[in-house]
């Protein structure tokens, strides 16, 4: 009879300490809210909106001007509109780190601190690329962060994010670290930190925390489909946010090395095809004529496998360890070509602000199917490579089954492998002698961008 009783009793008590086990086990963030909070600020920002003169956008001079002026309000000229964002303060003589969205075009910043303080903001320097701003407020012996080491988070990490999410000011969530080195569409220079915290309008420019307390980066981007958190946001690191901070403050701008490159992702067909036992590193896709890439040596098919002593593990690696180097100083990039490593010495330039490239279309023409590649292609007029400003490739006028996939009709082969291809001859004889199922990389121009495409040889004919 006791032994009916004592079982659910011993089960009770297990559950009980298993829970005050896990319970014990989670991690208390009070104190570093009460730390660390009050360095974390709301901002807010007024735009002035100027509007067309007259009625709805009716110019004075329309006919029905007259009528809209007599019997019609007419609509005010300006309007102000609002937004709101978060940012922290990194020094007691009050710099403000914040995203650049939150304060660009904005007439007027106001910075609202945790004790009710109010201070107009200068905007010190705006920098759109990695969506960092640095603002200054008159004021000192201000509350400031402690600035972590990016690097050293780990995924599965603790962290924490402080801001003003719809305007609710000091609202804190919590949550893990997802994973290091995400790139963003149009975001290549920021390797961002995906976090599960709760990320919503108006934390952006926040920080967010360690379990030590540190500022480990500031919350820019979600993605969402609803408009709020869906559990996938995005922070720039801190150790990008800083460097960029420091040539703010120094410059009011921020200069970034280039080479005068396109480049693409090295897949294992592409690895496999150029000799390479793994797929790491930059594959050259492109080099601009007369840039610095051009003038120290750089080809086309060739793969960066570091530069400047930094390994580059992947395409994503290169454009931010490039754009970090000083420009004018000279680097060794360290490449594969041809089956061998070579080491080449590259003056790096200074990043231009705008970039702009046009090709014109190539038109159509009658072609003839390489059955190896899955391609109907023909040979490119002399007025056409003249539109192109190239000096040989293949028009794709035709897809013939899955061999090709990726490939497009209206797209330029240029090279197999690293050879230029200018006829059709001399592409067949290319490929004449290489075995069925073996990758070959094909360079390959849609529009102003070019690329490699691995494909699959099929039998001979």
């Amino acid at each position: 009879m006791l032994k009916k009783f004592i079982n659910p009793i011993l089960c009770v008590l297990g559950l009980l300490l298993w829970a005050s086990v896990h319970a014990a086990g989670l991690p208390d963030f009070t104190e570093l809210v009460e730390k660390q909070g009050p360095a974390v600020v709301n901002i807010s920002t007024t735009q002035i909106i100027r509007s067309q003169p007259g009625f709805s956008g009716i110019p004075e001079g329309d006919p029905f001007y007259e009528l809209f002026r007599r019997f019609a309000p007419q609509m005010p000229r300006e309007h102000e509109s609002q937004s709101l964002g978060s940012g922290f303060i990194i020094s007691a003589d009050g710099y403000i780190l914040t995203n650049a969205h939150v304060v660009d075009s904005a007439d007027k910043v106001t910075v609202r601190l945790t004790d009710k303080r109010e201070f107009v903001a200068r905007v010190i320097g705006v920098d759109k690329r990695t969506d960092v701003a640095l603002l200054k407020i008159e004021a000192d012996h201000l509350p400031k962060v402690l600035t972590g080491n990016s690097d050293k988070l780990k995924v599965g990490e603790w962290v924490v994010a402080i801001g003003s999410p719809f305007g609710f000011d000091s609202s804190v969530t919590a949550g893990i670290v997802s994973a290091k080195g995400r790139s963003l569409p149009q975001d290549n220079l920021v390797p961002f930190i995906q976090t599960d915290v709760a990320i919503n309008p108006g934390n952006s420019g926040g920080p967010l925390f360690n379990m030590n307390g540190e500022v480990v980066g500031i919350n820019s981007q979600i993605y969402t489909r609803s408009g709020g958190s869906m559990g996938l946001s995005f922070a720039i690191p801190i150790d990008v946010a800083t460097k960029v901070a420091e040539q703010l403050r120094t410059s009011g701008s921020v200069t970034r090395g280039r080479i005068g490159v396109t480049i693409q992702e090295l897949t294992r067909e592409l690895a496999e095809s150029f000799g390479l036992s793994q797929a790491n590193g930059a594959l050259i896709s492109s080099v601009e004529k007369g840039g610095p890439a051009d003038k120290a040596g750089l080809e086309v098919s060739d793969v960066i496998l570091k530069f400047d002593g930094k390994v580059v593990n992947g395409s994503a690696d290169l454009p931010r360890i490039v754009a970090s180097t000083t420009p004018g100083s000279k680097v060794v990039a360290e490449v594969w070509r041809k089956g061998a490593l070579m080491q080449l010495s590259v003056a790096v330039a200074k990043i231009p602000e705008e970039a702009h490239q046009t090709v014109k279309s190539t038109g159509d023409a009658k072609g003839k199917l390489v059955q190896r590649l899955g391609l109907v292609l023909s040979e490119l007029s002399g007025e056409q490579l003249a539109d192109l400003q190239i000096s040989g490739g293949l028009l794709i006028e035709a897809v013939k089954g899955n061999v090709a996939s990726g490939l497009q009709r209206g797209a330029v082969l240029l090279a197999i492998g690293n050879v230029p291809v200018h006829t059709l001859a001399q592409l067949e004889a290319l490929i004449r002698p290489l075995a069925k199922g073996r990758s070959v990389a094909l360079l390959v121009r849609r529009g102003e961008n070019a690329s490699y495409v691995a494909v699959k040889l099929d039998e001979a004919k």
